[in-house]
């Protein structure tokens, strides 16, 4: 069993606390002696301690694991790769920060995003373009952003959901009549027809939420706890979005609805009842999507937010991704990076789904640093209904670290101890430290090309100091 040493993360839970090292050593039965050497990593911690603060503080023991310092890692790397480059400051030296000075790195890592933004807008402003602007400060990003550092779970919002869910009756094959009651004996809202091209249209004035006839039955309860969320829980929602965002901003505003959005699949799923469902289908995506009545990826997008305390379901990556490679969701309770730049793994099997659209694809994945995951993806179409309209088409893949795969109903038949078995993946080729990877698009920064006119590899860009194959 592999030690933990994890003492920036206990000492930055004291300091939340406002302990000193004395009380909390007293809490957990142990001496302030052997509290500062676990503090500065001169010990580790032991699983008696670890359970006393799951106790103590309703943590999780994940909280100590290097989870978090993975995916830190992985975004210092991508957001400095230039002084990676120009060997400034090494990869070494990010790993060690990422470890035992998290919220520095955290610090650091802002920064560097703050110099890459600054620095592609004045690139833009130079040539007389505002080359990328939309790309480099989109608020959609920044709203991915807000569920990202909070792992995808709000927790007050989804407790007050599941409140309101037993409050109206919201039971799987009832949701459509609990909401439509709801929303007429409390606030006097009336359901009509949208006659126009809009999925739905609220009129606060008249009081009437129009709805697209085109809407699936789910799609429309979905709307409807939306509107629900908005009416009921405004100010929640307001006080939750200016924890990051500033009020009256355009990222505030979408910050807003996408709490909203949140908030509708607690109602429409609420949390006790789907989490009991999920254990007892082993988590089996189309069973769960037959009990509840409800599309692929809302019943994915919902299993990606099971992290209540105490009751916590498989931690989900939930990623969301078009035929270009394109993601237009990614959430994630895992340490699983989602790369900002240089596109995605070819070799990742949400690109294979699209070749089958409506098939579960599995896949065993391991990162670069050795990290394994249990994928499923699948493709879905949504069409507008009219003949000769182009429908869209995504691949919607959830994925968990390989640890908790035996819990999953995809794991049954593979051989999750082998590591050879697994398919090697990156986060995109422009970070990636897969060197001798024959799908590399583009060249790995901070390496320097190794150029040969006498020979060639099956490695698109053969780096100096690696073995590129023959």
């Amino acid at each position: 069993m592999s030690k933990t040493y994890a003492g920036a993360r206990l000492r930055r839970l004291r300091e939340e606390r406002r302990m000193s090292q004395a009380d909390l050593a007293r809490v957990l039965g142990i001496s302030p002696s052997y509290l500062n050497q676990m503090e500065h990593d001169s010990r580790p911690l032991t699983v008696p301690v670890l359970l006393r603060l799951t106790e103590a503080f309703g943590v999780d023991p994940g909280f100590f694991s290097e989870r978090d310092t993975t995916r830190l890692l992985a975004d210092l790397r991508e957001a400095l790769a230039g002084e990676i480059a120009e060997s400034q400051v090494s990869a070494a030296d990010l790993g060690d920060l990422a470890a035992r000075l998290p919220g520095v790195a955290k610090v650091l890592l802002d920064l560097g995003r703050r110099n890459q933004r600054l620095s592609e807008r004045l690139a833009g402003a130079a040539d007389g373009r505002d080359r990328d602007r939309a790309a480099v400060s989109s608020p959609h990003e920044e709203i991915r952003d807000f569920f990202y550092r909070r792992q995808n779970y709000l927790h007050e919002t989804d407790l007050a959901a599941e409140r309101l869910a037993d409050e109206i009756g919201v039971r799987p094959g009832e949701v459509t009549g609990a909401l439509t009651a709801r929303l007429a004996t409390a606030h006097g809202v009336r359901l009509a027809a949208e006659p126009g091209t809009r999925l739905h249209r609220y009129d606060a004035g008249s009081r009437t939420l129009q709805l697209s006839p085109r809407l699936r039955p789910g799609q429309r309860a979905f709307r409807m706890a939306t509107q629900l969320a908005l009416l009921e829980n405004g100010e929640d929602l307001d006080r939750l979005a200016a924890e990051d965002f500033p009020p009256g901003s355009t990222v505030h505003a979408l910050a807003r609805i996408g709490i909203a959005h949140y908030f509708a699949a607690a109602l429409i799923l609420p949390y006790t009842a789907f989490h009991t469902a999920a254990e007892e289908a082993r988590y089996d995506i189309e069973r769960l999507a037959d009990h509840f009545g409800l599309g692929h990826e809302t019943v994915c997008h919902r299993l990606s937010t099971l992290q209540r305390p105490r009751l916590r379901g498989v931690p989900f990556s939930f990623v969301r991704v078009d035929r270009a490679g394109n993601l237009s969701k990614r959430q994630s309770a895992t340490g699983f990076h989602f790369s900002r730049a240089g596109g995605t793994c070819p070799l990742w099997n949400v690109y294979e789904a699209f070749a089958q659209p409506g098939r579960i694809h599995v896949q065993i994945a391991e990162m670069p640093d050795g990290q394994r995951y249990l994928w499923t993806a699948r493709a879905v179409t949504r069409h507008r209904g009219g003949w000769g309209e182009p429908g869209r088409t995504y691949a919607i893949g959830l994925g968990c670290e390989v640890r908790h795969a035996h819990r999953l109903v995809y794991s049954d038949g593979l051989d999750l101890a082998n590591a050879s078995a697994a398919t090697p993946i990156g986060v995109g080729c422009r970070v990636c430290d897969r060197l001798d990877c024959s799908q590399r698009a583009v060249p790995p920064l901070g390496r320097p090309l190794l150029v040969d006119q006498n020979s060639s590899t099956f490695v698109p860009y053969p780096v100096d100091g690696a073995e590129a194959g023959t």
